[in-house]
Parts: structure tokens; C-alpha cells; sequence
């Protein structure tokens, strides 16, 4: 079954939106007790609509037929004090449903991606994932990402 990688607009909102609802059950909840996994229902319409029409971010829907199968919704961002020159690709978020996994369509989404932010001048790109996320991990390994920095969090 073909599955087309398309800019995200108002028509797919809401197959954008049931996504990231998914992927803050599946990674979230999973992961983070403190997160609020109620979030993309209250207000992810109102956040990606906005993304849509936002020149520094690029919301990226896959399809096969009329569902959405995955998303991906990405940023740029300038140069950090120390890293001035440094345009900066950040992967926010991104999710395939299970049923499409293992496919191709998560390297299809980071490779437009890719493409969309070199366009813009990124030179360095980002992606944040939970450390006990290891087959997430092992994909963005995958793609050229390598471990940075480490967050260490308390409660």
C-alpha cells in the first residue's frame, strides 16, 4: 500500500492532531508520568493550526489512502549565544502507527524534513527522545543523530 508524505493543511488537522494524541499515549504515557496526555485533545487543534501558516515550521503528514499513518512537525530555530552562526533544524515531534512501522515511512519523514530545513539554511539538526526509548533512540541513530547532551530530571 502507497503512503504519500504531504504538507500538512486544514484538511488534515484533525488526522495530524488524533497522531500526536497517539504518540502522547504510546511515548508519554509510557514514559513520563507528569505529562499531560489530555493535552493534544484540549489543544493541539489551536497549537498545529497556528504551525500551519508559521513559515519556521513544517507539519508533515503520512497517508496511505485517506488515514493519516504518521507525523511529523519540525522547527527552525536560530543560533544559540554561544552558536551564532548555527541554524538549527528541531524535530519536534513525530510518530508512525504501528501498522506502518518498519516501511520506510519514518526515514520518508525525516528526509523531507532534511530537505525542508536545508532549504532554510540548517546546518545542525536536533531531536530530543526519552532515554528509555531505545527503538526511538535507534532510529534517529539511524538517521545521522548522535547523543549530544543528557538531561537529567528529579521530582
Amino acid at each position: 500500500m502507497k503512503t504519500a508524505i504531504v504538507v500538512a493543511g486544514p484538511a488534515h488537522l484533525s488526522g495530524l492532531v488524533d497522531s500526536v494524541h497517539e504518540l502522547f499515549a504510546e511515548d508519554g504515557g509510557r514514559h513520563d508520568g507528569r505529562m499531560d496526555l489530555g493535552w493534544p485533545r484540549r489543544g493541539g487543534r489551536q497549537y498545529y493550526s497556528a504551525l500551519l501558516s508559521d513559515d519556521n515550521a513544517l507539519c508533515l503528514v503520512a497517508q496511505r489512502e485517506n488515514t493519516v499513518v504518521g507525523h511529523l512537525v519540525g522547527r527552525i530555530g536560530g543560533g544559540a549565544p554561544l552558536r551564532a552562526d548555527a541554524v538549527t533544524a528541531v524535530l519536534e515531534s513525530m510518530r508512525v502507527a504501528p501498522e506502518a512501522r518498519r516501511s520506510g515511512v519514518g526515514s520518508a519523514l525525516v528526509a523531507r524534513f532534511g530537505v525542508w530545513a536545508g532549504k532554510r539554511g540548517a546546518r545542525h539538526f536536533s531531536v530530543t527522545a526519552y532515554s528509555a526509548n531505545s527503538p526511538a533512540i535507534a532510529f534517529y541513530r539511524e538517521h545521522g543523530f548522535r547523543e549530544m547532551s543528557v538531561t537529567l530530571a528529579r521530582s
